[in-house]
C-alpha cells in the first residue's frame, strides 16, 4: 500500500490554479445555454442556435490539437492567460449584437479558450501534485471544475429573464477576467523540454490508446445523455430529466475524486473495468424512460462511472508518460472527451429518428459494453507489466 499524506496536496500554486480554473469554467458554463437562446432570438432560429454550439466545439477540438506545441513554446502561465482572455473578452461583444457572424466569431474564440483551460489545468495539476497523491489531486481538481457546470448552467437561464442578455454576457466576461488575476502567480512552465532520444518513459501507442479509446466510448454515451434525455422523457416529465441530470452532475465529480483517492492507495488500473461497467448499467437503466426512478438512478450511476473513468484513464495515460509529455497527454485525453461528446450527439440524432429513443439508448449501452474489452486488456497488460518487473 502506498502511504499518502506525507506531502501537502494543496500547495499555493495548486490553490491558485484551482481558483483560476473555477472562475474561468464558471464563465464558460454560465453562457453555454444562453448563447444558443440569444442566437435563436436574433432571428436565426434553431439553425443559428445549433451552429453556435457546433462552432464552439469545433474550435475546442482544433485548438486541442495545437496545444502540445503551444505549451512547449509558451508554457503554462502564458497559455492559461490566453485561454482566460479568449473566454472573457469576446462575450462582451454579444451585448452589442446578436448577428450570426458576431455570434459565430465569439463562439470560435470561446471554444479555443475552453480548449486551452481544460488542457493546461490537468497538465499543471499532474506536475504540481506530489507523485504519490497525483490521482487524488486530479480528482479534487475535477470537483473544482465540476462545480461550475452544476451552478452555471441553470443560473444563466435563470438570470436572463431577470436582467436581460447584455448583463449576463458582461457577468460571464467579468468572471473570466477575474480569473486573469491569478495567472501571473502560476508557474511559467514546470515541465522540462523533452529531449531527443529520451525513451526512458516513452509511452507505447497501445499504452495511451487503450485508455483513450475507453474514455472516448464513455464520452460518446455522455454526449447522448446530456443532449437527448430532456427530449426523450415522456411529455410532462421535464422534472424527471432535470433531476436525472442533476444526479448525474453531482455523482460525476464525487466519483472522480473518490477514484483518484482510492487509486493512489491501491492502484488505478483495477478501477477501469468497474467504471465502464457502472456506465453500461447506468445507460441501460435509462432505457426505461417511462420509469422516473430508473431514469434518475441510471443517470446517477452513469455519472459515477463517467467520473471514475475520467480520473482512471487520465492517470493511466500520465503514469505511462514522462513529465515532459504531460501537456501532450492532457491534449489527447481532452480530444477523446470533446470528440466523443460531439460524435455521440450527432450520431444519436441520426439513430433516434428511425429507431426511437428507448432502442437508441439500448444501442448506446450495447456499444458502451464493447469498451469492456479494451478495459480488460489494459488491466491484463498492466498486471503483466508489473509481474515482469
Amino acid at each position: 500500500m502506498i502511504r499518502t499524506g506525507a506531502q501537502p496536496l494543496l500547495s499555493r500554486p495548486m490553490v491558485i490554479l484551482g481558483m483560476t480554473s473555477l472562475a474561468a469554467m464558471t464563465s464558460f458554463y454560465l453562457l453555454v445555454p444562453v448563447v444558443p437562446l440569444y442566437t435563436a432570438s436574433g432571428g436565426t432560429g434553431d439553425m443559428g442556435a445549433g451552429l453556435s454550439t457546433g462552432v464552439t466545439m469545433l474550435a475546442t477540438v482544433l485548438m486541442e490539437l495545437a496545444m502540445p506545441a503551444l505549451l512547449a513554446r509558451y508554457g503554462y502561465r502564458a497559455g492559461m492567460a490566453l485561454g482566460v482572455l479568449l473566454l472573457g473578452v469576446p462575450p462582451a461583444l454579444l451585448a452589442v449584437s446578436a448577428a450570426l457572424p458576431m455570434v459565430l466569431a465569439v463562439s470560435l474564440a470561446r471554444g479555443a479558450g475552453l480548449a486551452i483551460v481544460v488542457v493546461v489545468g490537468p497538465a499543471m495539476v499532474a506536475e504540481l501534485a506530489p507523485a504519490e497523491r497525483r490521482g487524488e489531486a486530479l480528482g479534487a481538481y475535477g470537483v473544482a471544475v465540476g462545480i461550475p457546470a452544476i451552478l452555471g448552467l441553470p443560473t444563466g437561464l435563470w438570470l436572463v429573464p431577470l436582467i436581460g442578455y447584455g448583463p449576463v454576457f458582461l457577468a460571464g466576461a467579468g468572471l473570466a477576467l477575474l480569473a486573469l488575476i491569478g495567472t501571473p502567480l502560476l508557474p511559467a512552465r514546470t515541465a522540462p523540454v523533452e529531449q531527443q532520444g529520451d525513451v526512458s518513459r516513452a509511452p507505447s501507442h497501445a499504452g495511451l490508446a487503450r485508455p483513450a479509446i475507453v474514455f472516448a466510448a464513455i464520452t460518446v454515451a455522455a454526449g447522448v445523455l446530456l443532449t437527448f434525455l430532456p427530449l426523450a422523457v415522456p411529455a410532462g416529465s421535464a422534472g424527471t430529466a432535470a433531476t436525472a441530470l442533476l444526479a448525474h452532475s453531482c455523482a460525476m465529480p464525487l466519483a472522480r475524486w473518490a477514484a483518484g483517492r482510492h487509486g493512489d492507495r491501491h492502484g488505478h488500473s483495477a478501477l477501469l473495468v468497474p467504471a465502464v461497467l457502472a456506465a453500461v448499467i447506468g445507460m441501460a437503466g435509462i432505457v426505461w424512460l417511462g420509469n422516473p426512478y430508473a431514469v434518475i438512478a441510471g443517470a446517477a450511476l452513469f455519472g459515477a462511472g463517467f467520473g471514475a473513468a475520467q480520473n482512471v484513464t487520465l492517470m493511466l495515460m500520465l503514469a505511462r508518460s514522462s513529465s515532459s509529455a504531460f501537456g501532450r497527454v492532457s491534449a489527447l485525453w481532452n480530444l477523446a472527451y470533446d470528440g466523443g461528446m460531439g460524435i455521440g450527439a450527432v450520431g444519436f440524432g441520426l439513430l433516434a429518428g428511425p429507431a426511437g429513443y428507448p432502442a437508441g439508448f439500448a444501442s448506446i449501452a450495447a456499444v458502451l459494453a464493447l469498451a469492456l474489452v479494451p478495459s480488460w486488456l489494459d488491466l491484463r497488460s498492466e498486471r503483466k507489466s508489473v509481474n515482469d518487473r
